[in-house]
């Protein structure tokens, strides 16, 4: 006899057999034992996870000797006819093959007849999905009323492509994905009875690559036994799978935690020697900081993480010497490195670069802490003062400027050749007309603006506008080029700050005063918040000082 594959020698022939579908065996179980069985089924769910499976189981307990029965046994003729496929009685049809009308009718003429050896005649269509819309409009009538000995049975995994006129007709039964720790176990009892030696991380493996498909496992297994024979190593099964054990995403992530750059970059190069797919190891590494993070926050994360039980405590460990906050950052900075991979031309690179940065993240500081502080200034308010009499101020986080960003002060520079011109505001003008022989679109917005103040080598120039036209001169590209116009213009060197001016719907334009340090700014409480906050008051509400 010719070599059987594992999926199907080990193919449930019973209920019971069937993993990770305990509500439909048992609903199937109690219809037959209590004869409400129904006459058409619709089997919905991922594939390999035993629709078609307990369909033949279903056929084989209608049909058995002893039946209709829960369970069938398995050695008498209409059994052994089920089991091998050569019973005429239960007719398996590929949907994708005969999906025309043509061959619907053909049914419906086949069901009139009444079964051979058996009590009914099973209909078993796989991937029903693919018949065409005429094909399921000429079973409507016969599904709906079937001769009393004709079942059928529907398989799909698109349930949302078969018309709602044929769920209505059926009983659906919907399969779900067979949890991890499942699928371990009915390999390690397979590998157990063939003799083969797996460890439990190897298994693990090939259940998370099976993507919870029983059949998809078996056939990796089979695969795994063909290139190591026997005695089937994780090193082999990393070769084989492309997949990554769970020891090596832990050691990984604890290089991550503890900001070992070098290690890490070790590691990568030892991954692509072996031809480990980065962006797939990547992906590895994100789930398993999502595992920890679950772990931190669930009570039982057994129930979330699809891991076997010794991993899970391995997680567990991790999880508990690590901050929350370090790992919502990790999970956010390798999620970005990862879609950066999809399109990147050099994926090690990316990925070498996106871990520096992983590791380079700065812990935010507690907000504890920060309300400490603020604790600590409010208990330096005088004596009968309230936090509401306090002068009103924004505090705010200023943004570096080319022109005010030095905190030592400006040392007066000997006047230009033309200095005493740069102050007048024609020459301010000649600068405006050069600009616009150059930059049209910078020249728009200088149009509305006029010299203010000049400083050593600084210009202040107020533009009157909106934010929007301010933030469009105050862009270090544009401002470096209003200077270098404004030089070779004026035949000098000049460092120009903007000054948006306020409005004044009755008197037109007001140019701004020169900025002078008001009550509240002499405050050594608002001072100690300046100085926690790196801030600066934009507003007093003079009415409170």
């Amino acid at each position: 006899m010719s070599y059987q594959v594992l999926a199907r020698k080990w193919r449930p022939q019973v209920f019971g057999d069937v993993a990770g579908q305990g509500h439909i065996t048992r609903t199937l179980q109690n219809a037959i034992a209590a004869n409400r069985l129904a006459h058409a089924f619709l089997f919905s769910g991922p594939r390999g996870v035993g629709k078609t499976t307990t369909a033949r189981i279903l056929a084989k307990a209608l049909n058995c000797a002893q039946g209709p029965t829960p369970t069938p046994c398995g050695a008498c003729d209409s059994c052994l006819e089920t089991t091998a496929g050569t019973s005429v009685d239960v007719i398996e049809i590929d949907g994708a093959s005969n999906r025309g009308i043509e061959h619907i009718r053909e049914l419906r003429e086949a069901v009139k007849y009444a079964p051979v050896g058996g009590k009914y005649k099973v209909y078993v269509i796989d991937e029903v999905h693919m018949l065409t819309n005429e094909a399921f409009n000429a079973l409507l009538k016969t599904l709906e009323e079937p001769p009393p000995h004709v079942i059928f049975i529907f398989a799909t995994t698109e349930p949302q492509k078969v018309p709602a006129t044929i769920h209505s007709r059926c009983q659906r039964y919907g399969f779900k994905r067979i949890s991890l720790n499942e699928i371990i176990a009915k390999l390690r009892e397979i590998a157990g009875k063939e003799g083969m030696t797996i460890s439990d991380q190897g298994l693990g493996m090939i259940a998370r690559a099976a993507e919870g498909s029983m059949r998809d496992a078996q056939s990796l297994l089979d695969q795994a036994v063909s290139y190591s024979g026997m005695t089937i190593k994780d090193e082999d099964l990393q070769t084989i799978l492309g997949a990554v054990s769970q020891n090596i995403l832990t050691r990984f992530t604890a290089g991550l935690l503890s900001r070992d750059t070098s290690g890490l970059l070790n590691q990568v190069d030892a991954l692509l020697e072996q031809g480990q797919d980065m962006r797939q190891f990547l992906a590895g590494v994100v789930e398993h900081a999502r595992n920890l993070i679950v772990t931190k926050i669930a009570a039982d994360p057994g129930q979330i993480i699809e891991l076997p039980d010794a991993d899970i405590e391995a997680v567990k460990q991790q999880a508990a010497g690590t901050d929350m906050e370090r790992l919502l950052m990790l999970f956010d900075s390798l999620s970005k490195t990862l879609e950066e991979m999809r399109w990147s031309p050099h994926q090690r690179f990316t990925l070498e670069v996106g871990l520096v940065k992983a590791c380079s993240l700065a812990p935010l500081k507690p907000l504890g802490e920060l309300l400490e502080r603020m604790k600590t200034l409010e208990a330096r308010l005088p004596a009968g003062v309230s936090r509401g009499t306090m002068p009103a101020a924004d505090v705010v986080r200023e943004k570096p400027a080319s022109y005010s960003a030095s905190k030592t002060p400006v040392q007066p520079q000997p006047p230009a050749p033309v200095g005493a011109g740069i102050a007048q505001g024609d020459s301010w003008s000649s600068v405006v007309a050069a600009v616009k022989a150059k930059r049209p679109s910078l020249a728009s917005v200088l149009a509305h603006s006029r010299l203010l103040e000049r400083t050593g080598d600084g210009l202040v120039i107020g533009i009157t506008g909106t934010r929007f036209q301010m933030d469009l001169v105050e862009k270090n590209e544009n401002r470096s080029i209003i200077e270098q116009i404004a030089a070779e213009a004026l035949n000098a060197e000049v460092r120009i700050k903007f000054q948006l001016l306020a409005e004044d719907k009755k008197q037109g334009v007001k140019a701004a005063a020169p900025k002078k340090k008001t009550p509240a700014e002499h405050d050594p409480l608002v001072q100690d918040a300046l100085k926690i906050f790196d801030g600066r008051v934009v507003e007093t509400d003079e009415a409170d000082i």
